[in-house]
């Protein structure tokens, strides 16, 4: 049996074998590399919140630059700030409340320049330097800063440091950079993950909104459900709906989800005062970052009692018009995203949609009962044709159909009035400008130069009272006209509406004829004028006068 020799070992060369060496140091070095970015993906990964997962990264980059201290901060970008929110060797108190502007100090340079920057001893002297005195950064010898990008955005800046000066290997460069990258594509996917979450709760939100106000709840109800659900969606300490009483000019909570005495029981507030009063004024949305400190912020002392800090406050608009706001607190400081003042626009259209179904229902019930007000006009009709035909001769038929003519009219136009009003109510002024209009195209010619006006406030009515109201001004206009300018071509006639004291006053006066001094109207005056005073007295409770001089005022007075 032949055995062969062994072969023997053949050496590299000196050169090759060096090279040998430096691959095999750099395949090492390489797999460290691979090993940790693993490690650190692995430990973003299993991180439960987004506070956890930046402490992490922050140990992490200590571990791997063998630094003495470091730090990130993120970039809002609607504020255009940078805030710490994570701290290795430093005092956490400091978390959330440090914050820097793009291009503040050497981390905001960073931010805006997106470029690394490395300082291996005292960094204190950099010209960019901004000292901090709640990090001690004083302290710190050397300084390196990257940036945190993902998508070509600005995600965040990450700081290591150290107290003595110190070189920083091209390897911890690298692996800082790479540790910053997947922190920050981390931080974007998180954040588009939680903006995914939010917006499908928005929209949850707002269509369980939508259901509610095509439910056959009362309007109260539709609203409290949307300050509940609001004030649950976003996490807001307080939700309210104010809506605008437009006779006091004055915004009234209608719906809160707050239990609290002192919010409950607050003033009510003048359009244009306070944050709401403002926003409903100038119709468009304003936030307040503390209302406990914000000046012109009506109630500071109640904010700070139930902890209220920040504030967005959303007009209620329908067809243009303002109508009320939406008021929205938080617990602590908060800057609210163009996302979340889009999805309260949203709520805040809705809910003024649930108002305008309320108001519609209303008018529903309010034709309904026309029927029988229409009923009770034309008994009243009835009742006048009575009185007409036993005061009258067969030879005034033509002057009395005019009359009742324009009797039925004056009760017609007040209910094409009320046809058009929002509510059970109909304007007095508008009542009087619509009679003055027919009466004087009735009764006058083209050849009279009878000045008209209406004056004084505008004063709303039920509409049961206008209609005695507008026949009693029909009379006093037919009686001005007919005995104040018989035989003359030219004067003036007035309207005045006042109200005060809980009493208002309709006067009717005219500088024409005056009223003889021997002039009864209880005893000798004309059917219009016995009409005047039983409507005053019986439908309205309140009393007619009758004076003459200079000019003959003919004024009634009732309960408002």
């Amino acid at each position: 049996m032949t055995v062969e020799p062994a072969a023997t070992a053949n050496p590299l060369p000196p050169p090759e074998r060096e090279e040998l060496e430096r691959l095999r140091a750099a395949l090492a070095e390489k797999t460290a590399e691979v090993e940790l970015l693993h490690e650190v993906a692995t430990g973003v990964a299993a991180a439960p919140t987004m506070e956890a997962m930046l402490a992490f990264i922050a140990e992490t980059a200590v571990r791997v630059t063998r630094a003495d201290s470091s730090s990130i901060y993120i970039y809002d970008p609607d504020t255009q700030v940078l805030t710490l929110l994570a701290v290795h060797d430093a005092p956490r108190g400091v978390l959330g409340r440090l914050k820097l502007n793009v291009g503040e100090g050497i981390t905001g340079w960073v931010a805006r320049e997106r470029q690394p920057v490395v300082l291996e001893s005292n960094a204190y002297l950099d010209p960019r330097f901004k000292h901090l005195p709640d990090l001690r950064d004083q302290r710190y010898q050397s300084f390196v800063s990257v940036p945190m990008i993902a998508k070509n955005e600005i995600i965040g800046v990450l700081n290591v440091k150290t107290r003595r000066a110190r070189r920083y290997t091209p390897q911890q460069i690298r692996l800082l950079t790479a540790i910053a990258a997947q922190a920050a594509a981390s931080i974007e996917g998180a954040r588009l993950q939680q903006s995914m979450i939010a917006r499908e709760t928005q929209l949850s939100a707002i269509s369980e909104v939508s259901r509610t106000i095509t439910s056959s709840l009362y309007l109260s109800e539709i609203l409290d459900l949307i300050v509940a659900m609001t004030a649950r969606t976003m996490n807001f300490k307080i939700c309210s709906i104010m809506l605008l009483d437009e006779e006091k000019q004055e915004l009234v909570i209608k719906a809160t989800q707050s239990v609290s005495r002192d919010y409950l029981t607050k003033p009510n507030l003048k359009v244009g005062e306070s944050v709401a009063g403002r926003a409903l004024q100038e119709r468009r949305v304003l936030t307040i970052r503390d209302v406990r400190h914000a000046p012109g912020y009506r109630f500071p002392d109640i904010a700070e009692k139930e902890g209220l800090c920040s504030m967005v406050c959303i007009p209620l608009l329908v067809r243009d018009k303002a109508i009320g706001v939406l008021n929205c607190y938080t617990d602590r400081p908060r800057d609210f995203t163009p996302e979340e003042i889009s999805m309260l626009e949203t709520v805040a259209n809705q809910a003024g949609i649930a108002i305008e179904n309320a108001k519609l229902l209303v008018r529903s019930a309010i034709v309904q009962e026309m029927h029988h007000r229409v009923k009770n006009s034309l008994q009243t009709v009835a009742s006048l044709l009575r009185l007409q035909r036993h005061t009258r001769t067969p030879a005034d038929i033509g002057e009395v159909l005019d009359e009742c003519v324009q009797r039925i009219v004056t009760i017609a136009e007040v209910h094409e009035l009320l046809s058009m009003e929002e509510l059970d109510e109909v304007s007095l002024r508008r009542i009087a400008e619509q009679i003055v209009t027919l009466t004087s195209r009735s009764l006058l010619s083209d050849q009279d130069r009878i000045s008209t006006a209406v004056e004084g406030s505008d004063i709303r009515l039920p509409s049961h009272r206008a209609t005695s109201v507008a026949l009693i001004l029909n009379e006093l206009l037919q009686n001005a006209i007919k005995h104040g300018f018989r035989g003359r071509r030219e004067g003036n006639l007035r309207v005045l509406l006042t109200a005060d004291d809980g009493r208002i006053t309709l006067e009717v006066a005219n500088d024409g004829a005056p009223v003889p001094a021997s002039f009864d109207p209880g005893t000798g005056g004309s059917l219009g004028l016995r009409i005047v005073e039983t409507l005053a007295r019986e439908e309205l409770g309140g009393t007619f006068a009758l004076e003459s001089g200079e000019w003959t005022r003919a004024r009634v007075v009732f309960p408002r």
